[in-house]
């Protein structure tokens, strides 16, 4: 029976059991598709990256004996759109049946569903083989429990797949290394550089604008540096663990105008395409720590392993068991519109001109940028969550909704209430200037609150919990602030409220 089966663009995953042996009954399908560049408007390294790296998947694949079909974004038969993508298809083969991996995002999920109702052959969906954990997983472990916490799905998760454990008890004591985790790098020790791929990309470049895809932010074509192919991405997992691991959790959570990268593994794209799974990263690092325990301690390690073992099927998890009300939600009532300098970086604050223009000119920003930086002058400005998650969803390279909209609308932005996270990430400029160099060559003054010459963040803050304190009034973590707020001197008060307002209605003049 021939058969077609769709790959999508974030399921390049060459270990699947479909590519175990060559199977001469079976014609695979991929395209690049407007219906992908356009249903948000995106980082122009990002529609690269990833039709880079479907174009070297299906090379590889194509290189072992597998067939496909690959209808590149400028191809006259590219329908742009999935479901007449496949119907063309299956009639142009003349295939008896349709196979599909299960999509990671909602809407491709319901419309994948929708065409398959329609088809006049026989179809199945069958799974991507790429995570630790079944979309379902975490909706049971928590089945009948009052709250989400992920430490104790993290626990399980380490329990369940042997990770880190010896005897039924984590490896070196602790379950969590994360109070060890949060040093600030002040420029030593010495962060080795990778070799970078540098690829030329100005023809793909042209095919993207002739096909009329809107995009954003900057690219060099002549020094793409992203690796999009297996072998590159393969050669990143390795520069990490030879020279970057030994210090990966003490400065996971630092900040440097000097430094884009630190001692981040680079690597989220290449898992979240699905080019390496988290097994093979998790095994690789483990590997490599357990051979050199001598000079790699163990809180390096294990704040790696969170973040992936834990944190990203958590996220997974959380938006299968909520979607698609998810998408939806403003718990606090924000509406404020994403101001302009999101898309230019043209700021006075030092913190935000950095983490917003390394965002557009290199589609990344680590976790605590994206966090404590960008995120947290979002939720202090009170923008409304749609735009925030549009625009994370279009900068970063990385970002596909399940795992963007959790991050953003959840834990960033406290739009769920408390799904994700037990209290809203917000602070002052404090937490600003304790992970980063960002103040000290900044026009505003940290430690000030009131005046010209301010930190914005530290008016924005208190008039947020000010703003908020009914939402916030029964949560216990924030139990302190909210003590805090009351104390406060009333004048001083009205006082950063109202220069709070001046910021948040005209916050590209700060």
């Amino acid at each position: 029976m021939k058969t077609l089966r769709l790959v999508l663009g974030d399921q390049l995953n060459q270990q699947h059991s479909w590519f175990n042996k060559v199977d001469d009954n079976a014609v695979y399908l991929m395209a690049e598709m407007r219906q992908e560049t356009d249903y948000v408007k995106h980082h122009i390294q990002k529609v690269t990256a990833f039709f880079l790296a479907m174009r070297s998947f299906k090379d590889d694949l194509e290189g072992k004996g597998h067939r496909f079909i690959y209808l590149d974004i400028g191809n006259d038969r590219n329908p742009q759109k999935l479901e007449e993508l496949i119907h063309q298809t299956l009639e142009d083969i003349g295939a008896e049946k349709f196979e599909y991996q299960l999509p990671d995002e909602y809407r491709l999920d319901v419309q994948l569903k929708a065409i398959c109702a329609a088809l006049p052959v026989p179809t199945a969906a069958v799974d991507t083989e790429h995570f630790y954990t079944q979309r379902e997983e975490l909706a049971q472990f928590f089945k009948g429990k009052k709250q989400l916490v992920m430490e104790s799905f993290y626990r399980m998760m380490r329990k369940k797949h042997d990770i880190m454990m010896v005897n039924g008890q984590p490896d070196g004591g602790k379950w969590n290394y994360d109070q060890s985790n949060r040093k600030k790098w002040k420029g030593n020790p010495g962060i080795p550089q990778e070799k970078g791929f540098k690829k030329e990309v100005g023809s793909l470049l042209a095919e993207i604008r002739t096909a009329g895809a809107t995009t954003f932010g900057h690219i060099d074509e002549d020094q793409f540096s992203w690796p999009t192919s297996r072998a590159d991405c393969l050669s990143v997992l390795d520069h990490f663990c030879q020279e970057l691991l030994v210090h990966f959790g003490d400065y996971q959570d630092a900040m440097h105008t000097r430094q884009k990268y630190l001692f981040h593994s680079r690597l989220s794209f290449a898992m979240n395409s699905k080019i390496l799974s988290p097994k093979e990263v998790i095994d690789k690092v483990l590997e490599h720590y357990y051979a050199h325990t001598e000079h790699i301690a163990i809180s390096q390690v294990e704040g790696f392993v969170r973040q992936i073992l834990g944190w990203r099927e958590y996220m997974r998890g959380i938006y299968w068991k909520e979607m698609p009300g998810y998408a939806h939600l403003n718990k606090l009532e924000n509406h404020h519109p994403l101001p302009d300098f999101f898309w230019t970086g043209n700021t006075k604050m030092n913190c935000l001109k950095h983490a917003i223009g390394q965002s557009l000119t290199d589609a990344y920003a680590h976790h605590i940028q994206r966090l404590m930086v960008i995120g947290n002058y979002a939720l202090l400005t009170q923008v409304d969550p749609d735009q925030v998650d549009a625009w994370y969803l279009g900068v970063y390279i990385d970002a596909i909704e399940w795992v963007e909209i959790t991050n953003t609308r959840g834990m960033s932005q406290f739009a769920d209430g408390g799904i994700v996270a037990t209290k809203p990430y917000v602070s002052s400029a404090n937490y600003i200037n304790k992970m980063g160099n960002y103040c000290s060559g900044c026009a505003y003054k940290h430690t000030q609150k009131v005046g010209e010459d301010a930190c914005p963040f530290n008016a924005l803050y208190w008039n947020f919990l000010d703003a908020k304190k009914e939402h916030f009034k029964d949560n216990n973590r924030m139990a302190m602030m909210m003590n805090l707020l009351h104390k406060k001197d009333k004048a001083e008060l009205q006082e950063l409220k109202e220069r709070a307002q001046d910021i948040m209605e005209n916050p590209d003049r700060f």
